[in-house]
């Protein structure tokens, strides 16, 4: 129960009932409400209308005991100006919500059938006209009445009228609500019985429309758990047929999948190329040292010394390119880029290629990060560029806006365009024939360019230009780094 009530399923068809059920109670009470507002409202027009009628009676000079009041459906009281009850409805028998709860006139005498009265009245009141203004503007108030026996609700409407020589009447006139309060009720019954079917019905269609968007949610789903028991990589999620969310996370989900399946492959390559690299001079080491622990006079220490020195270096390319692979931050030292790059060439004058150090525009070019690392990428690339070129190397140093800039050129054969970015993948020599005792293990460009990326800069390589300090054709490498301190 509690993991169906944790599936997205459940909680959406639970949110869109609890929505479409406080809409549904909210728009119920407001038809209800003007349902039976509007209904109350022509009841009090009724009884406005039936109030009026009386007024217009008496206005006329109409005497209490002929006045209109023997409808069963209409209570009606007529009180004077002291507050007494002169005329009211027959059978009459309670009342309430006119401010008056007799049901029986007070004066004797007041609801009477005398003809000379009458005719005294009649000749009194003969001739003359009714004045509109003599009746006033009709209030509303609900209570309840029982005539003959019945009772019920009703809207009363009370209406004053002036009549000479009577002084101020007030006519109340009640309208039975029976009718209001049965559309009313009937209304609810509607409600309270279609309102649950209603929401039977949005939940289930809910659920089904809910289960039919996430059923490649559960594919994609199922083909990642697949894939974590097979432990094979090259499988890929179904990508469906549109343009929602869900296809675009089953191709983002593919896309992960392939990075994931390259840098997996990559450290299998690298594990391979590692071991293979690595067996050659042990390989050589031990070959050596078996032939000296047997015939000491044929040890050749300076071959094991090299051997030894050559495993060494391979080993710490190795760790280095491990703990960038990791996501080792590099420190955060500022140090000038122009004298880092003075210093490695000095340590350099007796090598059988010199090299020629230039800094333009300005003695310093800061920068932040790992100087120790940093050297390394120098490093690599003097010795790139020593190994390859025909008589010169050349450095130049220079602060490009924001950036600094740090060129390696040489005069050798250069690097074809279509193996410029090849020659920054681990183990990878384009010159497959020379003898590996002549260069490296193809770590050098590599540990360059990922100590470069990790220091927020980038290592590229083109053709020397003309321009260059050197000959045209051979190789110039680009090494840009932000300079300290600079907002880019």
């Amino acid at each position: 129960m509690k993991r169906v009530l944790g599936s997205v399923r459940a909680r959406a068809t639970l949110a869109a009932s609890v929505v479409v059920a406080v809409a549904l109670a909210a728009a119920g009470a407001a038809v209800l409400l003007s349902l039976w507002t509007n209904l109350s409202e022509q009841a009090g027009t009724e009884a406005e209308r039936a109030a009026r009628t009386v007024a217009t009676d008496i206005a006329a000079g109409e005497s209490y005991g002929h006045l209109s009041l023997d409808d069963d459906d209409q209570p009606v009281q007529v009180v004077d100006g002291t507050g007494r009850l002169v005329a009211v409805t027959e059978d009459l028998e309670r009342i309430s919500g006119t401010g008056v709860d007799r049901v029986q006139p007070q004066a004797p005498g007041a609801v009477t059938d005398d003809n000379s009265d009458r005719d005294g009245d009649d000749e009194a009141d003969d001739g003359d006209s009714l004045d509109v203004d003599e009746i006033g503007d009709a209030s509303f108030s609900d209570g309840s009445a029982t005539i003959d026996g019945d009772t019920a609700d009703y809207r009363f409407a009370t209406v004053p009228v002036e009549v000479q020589d009577k002084g101020t009447l007030t006519v109340h006139a009640g309208a039975p609500l029976t009718a209001e309060q049965e559309a009313v009720s009937t209304a609810l019954t509607v409600m309270l019985i279609g309102f649950p079917l209603l929401l039977a019905v949005v939940a289930l269609v809910t659920w089904l429309v809910t289960r039919r968007a996430l059923r490649p949610v559960e594919d994609i789903r199922g083909e990642m758990a697949a894939i974590t028991a097979s432990e094979d990589l090259t499988r890929r999620v179904p990508v469906p047929h549109t343009h929602d969310e869900v296809a675009r996370l089953a191709r983002t989900t593919n896309e992960t999948l392939a990075a994931l399946e390259q840098s997996v492959e990559r450290q299998r390559r690298f594990v391979a190329d590692a071991s293979h690299e690595l067996r050659s001079p042990i390989a050589s080491l031990r070959t050596q040292l078996e032939v000296g622990a047997a015939h000491p006079e044929l040890l050749d220490v300076g071959g094991a010394v090299e051997d030894t020195v050559r495993l060494q270096r391979l080993a710490a390319d190795l760790l280095l390119l491990a703990r960038l692979d990791a996501g080792e931050r590099p420190a955060d030292a500022r140090f000038d880029l122009a004298a880092l790059v003075v210093e490695e060439a000095g340590q350099r004058a007796g090598d059988r290629v010199a090299v020629s150090v230039t800094v333009s525009g300005t003695d310093t070019v800061e920068v932040s990060g790992s100087r120790g690392q940093l050297a390394r990428v120098l490093g690599n690339l003097l010795d790139n560029a020593q190994r390859h070129t025909r008589s010169s190397v050349a450095v130049t140093v220079r602060r490009v806006g924001e950036w600094a800039l740090l060129e390696v050129a040489d005069d050798g054969a250069g690097v074809p365009a279509a193996e410029r970015e090849r020659v920054f993948e681990r183990f990878v020599r384009l010159d497959e024939a020379r003898a590996r005792d002549d260069g490296g293990a193809g770590l050098g460009l590599a540990i360059a360019r990922d100590v470069a990326v990790r220091h927020g800069g980038s290592l590229t390589v083109r053709e020397a230009p003309a321009a260059a300090p050197v000959a045209t054709g051979g190789a110039l490498f680009e090494l840009r780094l932000p300079v300290a301190g600079a907002v880019r």
